[in-house]
């Protein structure tokens, strides 16, 4: 039996998803910019694609912009959103338990001479908003916080953020990367005050290599890449038609069984964490309920170092991740995030991410536990030689 329990680094594409994306390569394969009926039919799948996304977000067409993914997205709206308004102040504000596609363009404007205030977050990966509401002053010019932690599940007060920002500075920018929320929750950027919100379409059964950046209407951001003036000139190069139309049909089918997917990932959360807590010396870092993502549990086993169980699941093709699979080809393996949560050393060596999709089954949750029963006492002994 296979048990993939790595959804949160990358899902499989339905196939709705492969159908359309298959059908934009092989037939309908002209480039939008062409002024033949070819082009006019690969502009009707942007168009469409475009059309579809924003109304899952309630938002217009002209808002969305398609990029390779989450990380472009987050580069995007962080670099070109401090460059567009920097005349107003250089101040910018994050948590410190952000993705790597946060943080690092955020250490980029810190070395061009940006103010850059790094929120705290406490035992769980929550912010305060005390914390936030401190830190916003005139200078700040944009506010970037995740709303799903990718790495332990933990959802972010991103509502009341928004509410907080624009009472404390209206013109300051507030950016959401929802990589690992867009599918699983509601999100309306309009009601939230969300300005820029980042999304990755291998996240929810689209292919890699896509996303999309909403940037509100009124929002000054500058480009980052140039050249033919593709997007309005926003982000140029030749439309991935396939990569947003495949996007789109992912978007489709996922906001159409929405509230029975969630109701099926906590069914499968609680599945595994009331059999993770049966077991010895187990520490799990998620929270139940609704203060946490259904689709992701994080837990230690201490004793075991992380690499040696996932590997030791993998040869029962069981699949699961040390952390971030963004981050798992840095030198050192001990997350960030955890180690902002304070969590001791025993724990930040031993901790495993298991995340679901809606096709993840409660057998692929009982062969995991099954067998993390049977290696646990054995990996122990051999690490206690």
């Amino acid at each position: 039996m296979e048990a993939y329990l790595d959804n949160s680094a990358t899902t499989r594409v339905t196939d709705s998803v492969r159908n359309v994306v298959v059908r934009t390569m092989t037939e309908d394969f002209g480039n939008p910019s062409s002024k033949h009926r070819k082009g006019v039919e690969a502009e009707r799948y942007l168009r469409d694609a475009r059309e579809t996304i924003a109304k899952t977000l309630k938002v217009s067409e002209k808002e969305i912009y398609f990029t390779s993914g989450g990380t472009e997205s987050d580069n995007w709206a962080i670099l070109g959103g401090a460059a567009a308004n920097r005349r107003a102040g250089m101040h910018v504000i994050t948590s410190a338990v952000e993705h790597a596609a946060v943080l690092m363009p955020m250490r980029y404007l810190e070395e061009q001479g940006f103010r850059v205030t790094v929120l705290p977050v406490d035992e769980k990966g929550r912010i305060s908003l005390d914390d936030l509401a401190d830190a916003i002053c005139e200078e700040t010019i944009l506010v970037s916080i995740m709303y799903v932690n990718n790495e332990v599940g933990t959802i972010e007060p991103v509502a009341e953020a928004g509410t907080l920002i624009k009472k404390k500075n209206p013109n300051t920018l507030f950016h959401v990367d929802a990589v690992q929320a867009y599918g699983k929750y509601p999100i309306y950027p309009k009601r939230m005050g969300i300005d820029l919100l980042s999304v990755s379409g291998h996240k929810l059964h689209g292919p890699k290599g896509s996303g999309f950046l909403y940037v509100g209407e009124k929002v000054k951001l500058h480009p980052l890449i140039l050249g033919g003036g593709q997007q309005k000139g926003m982000r140029s190069g030749t439309d991935n038609v396939p990569g947003a139309a495949g996007l789109a049909q992912a978007a489709a089918d996922t906001f159409a069984t929405m509230e029975q997917d969630h109701a099926q990932l906590i069914a499968l959360k609680e599945r595994l964490m009331n059999g993770l807590s049966d077991l010895p010396d187990v520490v799990i870092h998620s929270e139940p309920g609704e203060d946490s993502a259904a689709h992701i549990v994080s837990a230690a086993f201490v004793g075991v170092r992380s690499e040696v169980l996932l590997h030791a699941l993998e040869e029962r093709e069981i699949y699961v991740s040390a952390g971030s699979a963004c981050s798992s080809n840095k030198k050192t393996p001990v997350s960030g995030v955890l180690k902002e949560m304070h969590l001791p050393k025993e724990q930040l060596e031993s901790t495993l991410r298991f995340s679901f999709s809606r096709f993840t089954t409660e057998e692929e949750i009982d062969y995991c536990l099954d067998a993390l029963r049977e290696l646990l006492p054995m990996l122990r002994r051999f690490t206690r030689r």
